[in-house]
């Protein structure tokens, strides 16, 4: 199916205590040209990002935005200093035993884990470390179902390019059958023209019939566009077919309407007759029409 290269995709999930948001756009571009934007800190999934969006996207500048963000806690481990416990512990037993020694009052001993654990540095908070792998799957599933929702819009796109370039080769095709119409008429009007300027210049003297049919003959000859037309509906036909093709037409396109331009100018060359010129002004304006619409085709 016939794909823009203009698309937008977007989508978001909550996978293994992530959420993350992956968001791809792309415009027109003669190649495939990758950008992106992703945390720092997960660099490291970049290059299969770039990989991944590859197979499904051929042509196209494209751009992709990555948010990956942790819910509070999911990644963070406490962890007991116990020999900072065990300090405190022999710290305060020392000095309950010390004031006792001295002939002060013995304190109770009613330390208890409650009160031990409002001392400071008994905890220590530490990041667990990213699962690599975890993470790109992760990503790679969010990413996979923004692609598919970005072809989407593209072939959609797609599609209504396809139909208006379709509509505009049509009204070509009615142009070159005018243009076909027009040509022996042309011919015609040039013999009767010739033929009335010889009268005016022999006057009553005789008149070559043959030179006249030899004239016009030649006339013919220089101002034929029969193969010019064939061609030129012979492209619009492969124009045609290319965009029912499943595959990367976007250059292939882009040579074919060169080719039609090629044609129509070479129309417009051996135009003798007014009508032909004004046709061809807009056959012309139709072809640029279609280039401007191709140059968005994937």
């Amino acid at each position: 199916m016939l794909k823009s290269m203009t698309g937008y995709g977007r989508s978001q999930k909550i996978l293994n205590g992530r959420d993350i948001l992956v968001e791809i756009r792309s415009v027109n571009h003669r190649y495939y040209e990758y950008s992106s934007r992703i945390p720092r800190s997960y660099s490291y999934i970049d290059d299969k990002l770039k990989a991944l969006l590859k197979t499904g996207i051929s042509r196209g500048k494209v751009e992709v935005s990555v948010s990956i963000n942790t819910i509070e806690g999911k990644d963070t481990v406490i962890a007991v200093n116990k020999a900072v416990a065990e300090g405190y512990v022999n710290a305060l037993r020392s000095l309950n035993e010390e004031m006792g020694s001295n002939g002060s009052t013995w304190l109770e001993d009613d330390l208890k884990l409650s009160k031990l654990i409002k001392l400071p540095d008994i905890f220590n908070i530490q990041k667990t470390p990213d699962d690599e792998e975890q993470v790109w799957n992760d990503v790679s599933e969010v990413t996979a179902e923004a692609l598919e929702k970005f072809v989407s819009m593209r072939q959609t796109e797609g599609e209504r390019l396809r139909n208006d370039v379709i509509e505009k080769s049509d009204a070509i095709l009615e142009m070159v059958a005018k243009v076909e119409e027009l040509s022996p008429q042309t011919v015609e009007n040039y013999r009767n023209r010739l033929f009335k300027k010889l009268s005016e210049v022999l006057e009553d003297k005789n008149i070559d019939e043959q030179r006249i049919v030899t004239e016009a003959a030649i006339f013919s000859e220089k101002i034929a566009v029969d193969e010019e037309t064939v061609r030129l509906r012979s492209h619009i036909s492969q124009l045609r077919s290319m965009l029912d093709s499943d595959e990367t037409v976007g250059r292939k396109l882009d040579f074919i309407v060169q080719e039609m331009n090629r044609e129509v100018n070479t129309i417009g060359s051996k135009a003798q007759d007014l009508n032909v010129t004004r046709i061809v002004v807009d056959m012309k304006a139709e072809i640029e029409k279609i280039r401007e619409q191709i140059q968005n085709i994937e």
